[in-house]
């Protein structure tokens, strides 16, 4: 399959390499400046998902499109919080490839790391885990849905109800006190512990994830 992408890629115009592990791929990736790669989640060594999340990490941001034959919505959210910018199923068109990597390729690369990081708070939302500093912190599904919102907009004054569309549905009310529960055990779990105050109390407007995280 590598051979056949690579000709029908070559015969549109693209120049093409072609990595035959997972290892030669993040290699590769990070010696040249490619303007999108295409990255099969089945390789040799290093899955293409570990790829993925290697090479955002160490800060290669070209657009990526994970291919594999994987199809279930568990399998495209992890390629996606992985860090990649699409995903394709086998079997496929190669004509929707072409198509799906043209797309890609004029958003051009951006910046968007697959974890995110405020101060000493670090969170990954491939492997749902949080960290303050070196120790990892248990939290339960909400509660790390709400710092997540708070991650991705440090600095923010985040209404509740802002809070709400973002870690809930609608069926809860402006009103509702949830939010102020769920903020009271974030702050019991992130901050208490190791003694600091990240997310700070705006009186009459909501919640702030202070953007050093609280050090």
């Amino acid at each position: 399959m590598a051979a056949l992408l690579r000709r029908g890629l070559t015969e549109d115009g693209y120049a093409t390499d072609v990595a035959k592990t997972g290892d030669e791929a993040l290699w590769m990736a990070r010696a040249a400046p490619y303007d999108v790669i295409v990255l099969d989640v089945m390789l040799p060594g290093r899955d293409g998902l570990t790829v993925c999340r290697e090479l955002r990490e160490s800060g290669v941001w070209a657009p990526i499109l994970v291919l594999t034959a994987r199809d279930s919505v568990q399998d495209r959210v992890g390629g996606l919080d992985s860090g990649a910018d699409d995903y394709l199923t086998k079997p496929f068109s190669f004509a929707e490839l072409l198509a799906r990597l043209r797309a890609i390729v004029r958003r051009g690369a951006a910046e968007r790391p697959a974890a995110l990081e405020v101060g000493t708070l670090r969170l990954d939302p491939a492997t749902r885990r949080v960290w303050r500093g070196d120790a990892e912190v248990a939290l339960s599904v909400k509660e790390f849905a709400l710092l997540e919102t708070f991650m991705r907009r440090p600095g923010d004054v985040l209404s509740r109800l802002d809070l709400l569309e973002h870690a809930w549905d609608y069926a809860y009310e402006n009103r509702s006190n949830i939010i102020d529960v769920y903020v009271r055990y974030l702050r019991q779990k992130i901050d208490r512990p190791f003694g600091v105050k990240s997310i700070e109390t705006v009186r009459g407007a909501g919640y702030r994830l202070r953007e050093d995280g609280g050090t």
